[in-house]
Formats: structure tokens, C-alpha cells, sequence
């Protein structure tokens, strides 16, 4: 019986991101935690320039090097085509332009900001800072508004807001070794979702990445939301 169990398991992929279910002030969350060791990566377009747009095309692209998606999630908004609405950065190349975000909805709810990441630091920057500091970032995303900047809350979420949708975003720690990618179970405000990242995560920056159409890939927890294409997707990458 026990050669039987550990034949079974090293016929599993490697262990995926620790994702969990949590409630928080009478809110159900996803959260899937990520530190440097993992091999994250940004998707959008596979090597012939078609767009990916769903994790089982990411994990079909994935197999011909026998790999898989530890987790995933939409990390950002696009437009009608699926492009980024703002910068976006793959393997060390701009393929969109950083943004000033304009009127365009959530993105447009300012200030903004960038998650970027290289394989010594993942951070969370607001847009005038990142435009200004010229960080190098392997990958990078940009989204808004921001959840959490500096440690305090966007100045215009309302404690008394009653716009409620599934909304997802990241969160990065203070020493930029530990990022926590989070969803929504339910309908939440802005403020609750900041309040989550601000005073349970404890990450001094946090960004949004999109509502409504916020979807998550957590095998461990037998999840793999579907839907219409998506845009830019964060996800860790393991051995099958």
C-alpha cells in the first residue's frame, strides 16, 4: 500500500503555490503566495504572436517543455483586442508602453501603478515613481488603481462604497521577496479589498489588477476558472 502512495506521487507535478481560502471582516478571499524561489512569469501571446487568453492554452503551450501552471490569474486591463492598457514587459522587452491611464475606467482611477519583477525583487510602484526611477524589470504589468500606497489606502476609497464586484489584485511585502495574489469570493468594495492587503497582509503596496471578469487557476484547490479570452495573465511555472 505505501509503494502504491509514492508511486502515486512522483507521478504529481511539483508542489504548486501554496493557495488558501481565508474570510476577512465577513469576506471570502482566494490568496496564493509567491516568493522569489518560484519561476513566475507574465503571459499573453505565444511565440507566433496569437494571444494565449485562457490558462489551458497557457498549460498546452507549457506541456512541450513539460511544465505547468502552478497557479494563475488576469493581471491587468485590456482593451477590446486584448492588448495591455498600459505597460507591459516579457522576457526583458517593452511590448507596451508605460500609461498615463487617462479616463479609461478602474485604470484611470488614479494614481496607478506597476507590478514588477525580476528574479531578485518582486514590487508594487506607483506610476510617477516608476516613470521616474526606471526600474529594470523581466517582467512588468500596469494596472489601477492602486490598492495600497506606502502603507495607506487610496485616497478615494469610501468606507461607505456600495460598488461591489469579484475583484483580484497583488500585494508585495516591504523586503520585495513575497508577493500575494488575491481574489475576491464574493462581491467586495475597494476599501474592503485594500483593508485586506493593508492591515491583514501587512504589504505596504498593492495594486489592482481588474473586477468582474477576475479569474483564478489554483489546481490544489481544484479551481480553474473559465470564461472569455483575457489579457496579461501572472502565473508560477513547475515541472510536471
Amino acid at each position: 500500500m505505501i509503494r502504491a502512495v509514492l508511486a502515486f506521487l512522483l507521478l504529481l507535478p511539483a508542489a504548486a503555490n501554496a493557495c488558501e481560502t481565508l474570510t476577512y471582516k465577513s469576506n471570502d478571499y482566494t490568496l496564493c503566495e509567491v516568493t522569489l524561489e518560484d519561476d513566475l512569469r507574465l503571459f499573453h501571446s505565444d511565440a507566433d504572436g496569437r494571444l494565449l487568453g485562457s490558462f489551458s492554452r497557457i498549460n498546452a503551450m507549457l506541456a512541450d517543455s513539460d511544465q505547468t501552471l502552478g497557479f494563475a490569474m488576469n493581471a491587468g486591463m485590456y482593451h477590446s483586442d486584448r492588448s495591455p492598457v498600459g505597460l507591459f514587459i516579457e522576457n526583458g522587452k517593452e511590448r507596451a508602453p508605460l500609461a498615463d491611464g487617462g479616463t479609461y475606467g478602474n485604470f484611470g482611477l488614479k494614481p496607478n501603478g506597476v507590478f514588477c519583477f525580476s528574479k531578485d525583487r518582486l514590487a508594487v510602484i506607483e506610476t510617477n515613481k516608476f516613470r521616474k526611477a526606471k526600474p529594470a524589470c523581466y517582467y512588468a504589468t500596469q494596472s489601477g488603481p492602486m490598492l495600497v500606497i506606502d502603507g495607506a489606502l487610496h485616497p478615494r476609497f469610501l468606507l461607505d462604497a456600495t460598488s461591489r464586484y469579484i475583484r483580484n489584485g497583488v500585494g508585495v511585502s516591504a523586503d520585495g521577496t513575497r508577493a500575494w495574489f488575491v481574489i475576491s469570493d464574493n462581491p467586495v468594495t475597494f476599501h474592503e479589498f485594500g483593508s485586506l492587503f493593508r492591515d491583514h497582509l501587512k504589504t505596504p503596496n498593492a495594486l489592482y489588477f481588474d473586477g468582474k471578469v477576475s479569474r483564478l487557476f489554483a489546481p490544489d484547490l481544484g479551481r480553474s476558472d473559465s470564461g472569455f479570452p483575457l489579457g496579461v495573465i501572472v502565473g508560477t511555472v513547475i515541472s510536471r
